[in-house]
């Protein structure tokens, strides 16, 4: 009887092994784990970038006004509108100004009248040296009036010197302008210039012909384009040098004023903590995350990262990751905070 007792014993000994082992196994292995892939947070060596932000510019932008006062009766366009060049863009009443020329050309005409009387009675010694010179310049001093008076009536016409697009329109048919007041402004944009400032301890990186992207936020895409100025003398204030990049526009989306990424590269090698874009998401508070394995738990958890450029379909982590960690790559989409993972093999 007492050899049975042992026997129960020892089998109840390994039965209780047998459990406990069998509720580690569940407690590393739970059956709802899911199955991610992970990868290793490495540096990553690239061509460093210069990043500098700017603005765009036009082409050939002019400023136009008339060159004499009156009232505007007629607008050709509206703003965003393209003109061409030779385009009437604007004109003024012209009434006083041709009543000017006709009387101009009335006195041209009285004054070459006697011209032509007195000019016989110099040819016959009739009349003194003196008074004809007299008659002589009376015309000419008409006929100078009779030019201007013909161009000031043509003044009250204002054509455009180039063709692109009316940015600024700064008055309306019917107002009273001055001599000189701008009040259109044209831009060229079948080519358009990114205008920045780059530091100085960067200049040495920047050469005139060097291939540029920028991006223009506000239309999602990024733009090729060659540095075509360079500064010569720093902004007294910041120290940094204008650059200026040409960018072809043929379909007209950039225009003037809109702000512009620039990225230049500087020709020299850096590193930088980067992961798989894959791999980061966003989460309801709309901030990027990754999720690291904890190997210990066979756990991952949730971490809010900071991120810098995109290189070869790798991200910069600025902030938030350390180089050795482990992070997922695949199957993070179904992960929650602390979610139980099995890593495919």
């Amino acid at each position: 009887m007492r050899n049975i007792g042992i026997y129960a014993a020892a089998f109840a000994a390994l039965g209780l092994g047998s459990c406990a082992r069998e509720q580690k196994n569940e407690t590393e292995l739970p059956g709802n784990a899911i199955a991610v892939a992970t990868t290793t947070v490495e540096n990553r060596e690239a061509d460093r970038e210069i990043s500098i932000s700017g603005n765009i510019e036009g082409e050939t932008t002019v400023r136009l006004g008339f060159m004499v006062a009156g009232k505007i009766n007629y607008i050709a366009a509206g703003e965003g509108q393209k003109i061409n060049k030779g385009q009437l863009l604007a004109s003024l009443e012209p009434t006083s100004y041709a009543i000017g020329k006709e009387i101009a050309d009335v006195q041209v005409g009285q004054v070459r009248d006697e011209y032509d009387r007195l000019k016989i009675m110099h040819e016959r010694k009739s009349i003194s040296e003196s008074d004809f010179s007299k008659i002589s310049h009376g015309l000419d001093q008409a006929v100078a009036q009779q030019k201007l008076q013909a161009k000031n009536l043509s003044d009250t016409k204002l054509y455009a010197p180039i063709s692109g697009v009316l940015l600024k329109k700064n008055a309306e048919v019917g107002e009273i302008t001055g001599v000189g007041t701008p009040l259109f402004v044209v831009s060229d944009i079948s080519t358009v210039k990114a205008n920045a400032y780059i530091p100085e301890s960067e200049l040495q990186n920047i050469k005139i012909g060097q291939e540029a992207s920028v991006l223009v936020s506000s239309l999602d895409e990024t733009f090729k384009g060659k540095i075509i100025e360079v500064g010569s003398a720093a902004d007294p204030a910041s120290r940094a040098f204008t650059v200026k990049i040409k960018i072809s526009n043929p379909k007209l989306l950039i225009r003037p004023g809109m702000i512009a990424e620039v990225k230049i590269n500087s020709g020299r090698k850096g590193t930088f903590l980067a992961v798989p874009t894959e791999a980061v998401l966003r989460n309801l508070n709309n901030q990027n995350i990754v999720y690291v394995v904890d190997k210990g738990k066979n756990k991952a958890f949730e971490r809010k990262v900071s991120l810098g450029r995109l290189t070869d379909n790798y991200i910069e982590i600025v902030a938030g990751l350390s180089a050795g960690e482990i992070i997922v790559t695949a199957g993070q989409n179904k992960l929650t905070d602390g979610a139980d993972i099995t890593e495919n093999k």
